[in-house]
């Protein structure tokens, strides 16, 4: 018996050990795939072999970025972006997350509403940039409007979608036991779709940096999506690529903190 259990120890070390080496080759091959991306992207440039008016080189946007530090101005442009993203993302998922709720718990509002969802959510959100400008003024309201509305039908479905998958079993259960319907979605509901929940959030990441920096674009005189559309009008290209790169970090950071939202939630749920 005590060898059986040695045996099987062994096995799950070993089993461990191998995850382990697999991920640490995962990375590895990820952070030559960026190397090798910065290195050629910058030979290329340097060689001629791309036009490095337009794509510039890695050399020049960092150049560029050390520029923006010492000058203080990238710092105004980064807080107003990413405050406008992270309160649109915020705003995009709880309310998408409220609509939800107030679907499933309204069977008879679900299939009024059902119709005008899938027709809100196959609408391209941007084209409402220019009635938002105009209807809420040409500031940050709309910015943050942009940046929620591009998210919300999305999470009200996927969501409500996921509070109606829940086990029926557990929910005969509850109800056997008189359990009200909020008691029901506070403790077998709403748990279950975390998964769900996490999922769009992920989505919801990109989607918000989408409606921020379009409605940037539109309207804005600060800001990431200001420098892209400033970079393209003078022709300074290092900027454009600047504000993509700087983008891809922040969105990247916004996505892993979501990761880390889930391993914990996932966890605490298990326990």
């Amino acid at each position: 018996m005590k060898a059986a259990q040695d045996q099987q120890a062994l096995l799950h070390d070993e089993f461990k050990q191998k995850l382990k080496n697999e991920r640490k080759w995962v990375r590895f091959y990820q952070v030559c795939i960026f190397i090798l991306f910065f290195f050629l992207w910058e030979t290329a440039s340097r060689h001629e072999w791309i036009d490095p008016l337009i794509f510039s080189s890695p050399s020049k946007v960092w150049e560029l970025l050390l520029v923006k530090i010492q000058d203080g101005s990238l710092f105004n442009h980064l807080l107003f972006t990413v405050t406008e993203t992270i309160v649109g993302f915020l705003l995009g998922t709880l309310l998408g997350t409220l609509f939800a709720a107030i679907l499933w718990w309204s069977p008879i509002l679900s299939k009024i509403l059902d119709p005008y969802l899938v027709i809100l959510n196959a609408m391209p959100k941007v084209a409402l940039g220019p009635i938002l400008i105009v209807a809420l003024g040409p500031g940050l309201t709309s910015i943050i409007a942009m940046g929620t509305i591009i998210s919300v039908i999305i999470t009200t479905i996927v969501i409500y979608t996921a509070f109606r998958g829940t086990d029926p079993n557990y929910i005969k259960v509850m109800q056997t036991f008189e359990a009200n319907r909020w008691q029901i979605f506070r403790d077998a509901v709403l748990p279950s779709s975390f998964p769900s929940i996490i999922s769009t959030l992920k989505v919801n990441v990109g989607l918000s940096w989408v409606g921020v920096i379009v409605g940037e674009f539109l309207v804005s005189s600060r800001g990431l999506g200001y420098m892209i559309i400033y970079g393209f009008q003078v022709f300074n290209f290092s900027l454009v690529l600047l504000s993509l790169l700087l983008i891809a970090v922040f969105a990247t950071i916004m996505y892993q903190l979501v990761a880390l939202l889930e391993k914990k939630l996932i966890k605490d749920d298990r326990e």
